[in-house]
């Protein structure tokens, strides 16, 4: 008769780590247990432009939700929603089965669920999954799922593409490496959230998350190039933008920012410190495979410059600025078009 898993997770750690327990919790986790509000308590480390979105939708559902986030005020939304605080990742984990991260840096994953004493992994109980959601490199994933694994764990890395639009929709894309019947497990959790798209092995997530974020960074490039290059030939940009949509040209970038731009909101859905980020790993990974990207490397300039003229915590649509200052032109008085 199969043992229920909140009585194993009742026993002390000494008796719950003999092999045979451990071995029973683990499969249980991974296979037999449906996810449900009823029988699953989440964590959520990362309550920023994104991950604050994502756990609406899950305090929505049902779900018992502890959140972590350092700056407290980003957190309050939730708190009274209903979610519960914790003062550490590590506490948050204590009183959780899936513990979900959105950070800033591969440095921030690191001490969040690393962290030997204050990191989530160091309270996650037997057969616990940490899923991060953070942008990051793919060794850092793999490392995260050895140690995982080494306590009776699972860990999946699911970055996730869509920005802030799509956080607060629950349509991100979500990109998962890793065991693929734990990313099954999980599939009630990452419905609520988005579209979930199973990559392959552990760090697969990652490495499918930068492929996304180079296709976007010579996107943007072209589709602020293109504006500017309207409003020199005295188009109406607005006009331009609803005209070019519906053909070759459309693209998700010109749906969610086009018009952003053209009202000089440069609010970050996606900031421009992260996306440079981003690119900077996506061109340690190209030299570590002899690939020459030049326009990946072109992109990473242009948003470096934003970088050192102080505009980093803008959003990333916010590349117009550097290409106006290229050409000593500006869109601002340019005429906004309805869609």
């Amino acid at each position: 008769m199969p043992v229920p898993l909140v009585l194993l997770r009742s026993l002390p750690t000494t008796i719950r780590s003999i092999p045979c327990l451990t071995f029973i919790s683990r499969s249980m986790a991974n296979t037999t247990e449906l996810i449900s509000p009823s029988n699953t308590r989440v964590g959520w480390i990362g309550t920023g432009v994104m991950g604050r979105s994502m756990c609406s939708h899950l305090i929505k559902a049902g779900y018992t939700l502890t959140v972590f986030n350092r700056t407290l005020s980003k957190a309050q939304p939730l708190l009274d929603m209903g979610a519960h605080l914790a003062q550490s990742p590590h506490q948050l984990a204590s009183q959780s089965d899936v513990v979900f991260s959105i950070v800033g840096y591969p440095s921030d994953v690191r001490s969040v669920l690393l962290d030997p004493t204050s990191g989530a992994l160091s309270g996650l109980r037997h057969g616990g999954i940490l899923v991060d959601m953070t942008t990051s490199e793919p060794s850092l994933a793999a490392e995260i799922s050895a140690a995982a694994s080494s306590k009776d764990c699972f860990s999946i890395d699911a970055p996730v593409s869509g920005g802030d639009l799509g956080a607060k929709n629950g349509r991100l894309a979500i990109f998962a490496g890793g065991d693929e019947s734990v990313v099954k497990r999980l599939s009630p959790l990452f419905a609520l959230l988005g579209k979930v798209n199973y990559m392959g092995a552990t760090g697969k997530g990652q490495f499918a998350k930068l492929a996304n974020q180079i296709t976007i960074a010579s996107t943007m490039v072209g589709l602020v190039e293109g504006m500017v290059y309207a409003h020199k030939a005295g188009l109406d940009v607005g006009l331009f933008l609803e005209a070019i949509s519906s053909g070759a040209a459309g693209s998700k970038s010109l749906d969610l920012y086009g018009n952003r731009i053209l009202k000089r909101d440069f609010e970050p859905g996606f900031y421009v410190n992260h996306f440079v980020k981003d690119l900077g790993i996506c061109l340690k990974e190209c030299q570590n495979m002899g690939l020459a990207l030049p326009g990946l490397a072109l992109a990473q300039q242009l948003y470096l410059s934003l970088k050192a003229h102080g505009e980093g915590n803008l959003g990333t649509q916010a590349l117009i600025l550097a290409l106006e200052r290229l050409n000593n032109v500006s869109l601002q008085s340019t005429t906004v078009t309805s869609s």
